[in-house]
């Protein structure tokens, strides 16, 4: 399997040369994808404790003027800068990715929009279409001053995290997406929401 994911990541690092100069967002979060799922273990995980619906989001994540609420036993890696060292994540735009021991997946992207109310639009930026799909309606919810939509998702990213949940609002002048792929259905949108209680955005 790990043989599998290793070609996949080589195969995308290779055609993501090829590319256009111009980056393309869906092919940033795909190669972020990949790259996470090939540094993922693959022995066999122990099953899940059925009450866990709650992770300690402890640590903050502060830089391109905005800050965010993650694991604190993981650290976020700028994709961006990965696929392009000369091109790194900026405070006009940006994508982040994260994992940890315990097989979580978090990623988070954001750009410039000036005078946009509706966020809507990033939630098709963050999923990819190949791998994910959205498992219910878009759940507008009010976390302190921000208004967020929401969606469960399923994922064929990996078997080892089939469940998450995307989201997608604005703040000073941005707007920003965040996905997770969990292990199971009910952590997404409480790890949103802990997230979320600590997020703060300069303009």
């Amino acid at each position: 399997m790990k043989h599998i994911y290793i070609f996949a990541l080589a195969f995308t690092i290779f055609t993501a040369s090829c590319a256009p100069k111009t980056p393309n967002p869906n092919d940033q979060i795909f190669v972020a994808v990949q790259q996470t799922i090939a540094a993922i273990p693959t022995y066999t995980p122990y099953p899940p404790r059925p009450i866990a619906t709650l992770v300690p989001l402890d640590g903050l994540f502060c830089e391109y003027q905005f800050c965010i609420g993650h694991p604190a036993d993981m650290a976020f890696f700028d994709v961006s800068a990965q696929r392009d060292p000369t091109a790194p994540s900026t405070t006009s735009q940006g994508i982040l990715a994260a994992y940890n021991a315990n097989s979580l997946f978090i990623q988070m992207l954001w750009q410039n929009a000036p005078g946009t109310q509706d966020s809507q639009f990033m939630l098709d930026l963050i999923l990819d279409n190949q791998v994910d799909s959205r498992n219910g309606n878009l759940d507008p919810l009010l976390v302190g001053n921000l208004t967020v939509l929401f969606v469960p998702i399923t994922t064929t990213a990996t078997p080892v995290l089939p469940y998450g949940g995307a989201a997608a609002w604005t703040c000073g002048g941005r707007a920003f997406a965040w996905k997770t792929y969990t292990s199971q259905p009910e952590l997404a949108k409480n790890l949103l929401n802990e997230a979320l209680q600590k997020f703060r955005c300069e303009n």
